[in-house]
């Protein structure tokens, strides 16, 4: 996906230009294979796949060199450039969301562990629906947060800021569910622990996802929105055309 918007297409540095599309060009790229990475953590656990959990784990180290050259294409950029405005924001914002992106990439690792543990101990699929219920969920939030990454789409990203709440509360219900589980049965108590990393860990994808939409309101309104409740957010201000 590219970035469309005339917020940052016109520069007296057709040079200046390139770069700040290839900044945006590779952080979408980073994020399509994040997401896919979620998408297979996940698939190997409910499919009881350990190959595919194995490749996920071996994919890791895929996201982490794209954050690093992210990472200094952007430093690159603000030393030969020095750019102000809304130029120096999308780097920001790049920076930042290369960052969120690799930590929900190091998520899928720990889903995909805890998956291939699962798998190998064959401990049944107790569990199993509230995974599949809170995965499609931030798989969700994190495709559209690159989507309003790639449209500058303060809208969306707002609805994002509600979801992360909607999130927050099915985890709880989850692992309420799962603690009754081992109150029940002692025997349960291994595998369910490792649920509940899973859990945690998608909990942490939607957080994640979470901040890419605020970096959204960041580069197209200059407003820093990561420390206010959502029911305190300007929404009409944000989402104001012009």
């Amino acid at each position: 996906m590219d970035i469309t918007s005339n917020i940052h297409s016109q520069h007296i540095s057709r040079q200046f230009n390139q770069e700040l599309e290839e900044l945006k060009t590779h952080l979408m790229a980073m994020g399509g294979l994040v997401e896919k990475q979620v998408q297979d953590a996940v698939a190997a656990l409910l499919e009881s796949d350990s190959e595919l959990g194995r490749r996920v784990v071996d994919n890791d180290r895929a996201v982490n060199d794209m954050q690093i050259k992210i990472d200094e294409e952007s430093t690159q950029v603000l030393a030969r450039r020095q750019p102000t405005a809304s130029d120096l924001r999308l780097v920001l914002a790049v920076i930042r969301a290369a960052s969120d992106l690799e930590r929900i990439g190091d998520e899928a690792s720990k889903i995909a562990r805890n998956a291939i543990e699962l798998i190998d101990a064959n401990n049944g699929n107790r569990g199993f629906v509230e995974v599949r219920m809170i995965s499609e969920h931030v798989r969700r939030m994190v495709r559209d947060a690159l989507t309003s990454f790639a449209r500058l789409d303060t809208e969306l990203a707002i609805k994002l800021v509600h979801e992360d709440e909607e999130v927050d509360n099915e985890y709880r219900t989850a692992m309420r569910s799962l603690m009754t589980f081992m109150m029940e049965d002692a025997r349960s108590i291994s595998p369910i622990l490792s649920l509940m990393w899973i859990l945690r860990a998608l909990e942490r994808i939607g957080d994640h996802a979470n901040n890419l939409a605020e970096y959204v309101v960041y580069l197209v309104k200059g407003l820093d929105i990561r420390h206010t409740s959502p029911d305190d957010l300007d929404e009409q201000a944000i989402t104001r055309k012009g």
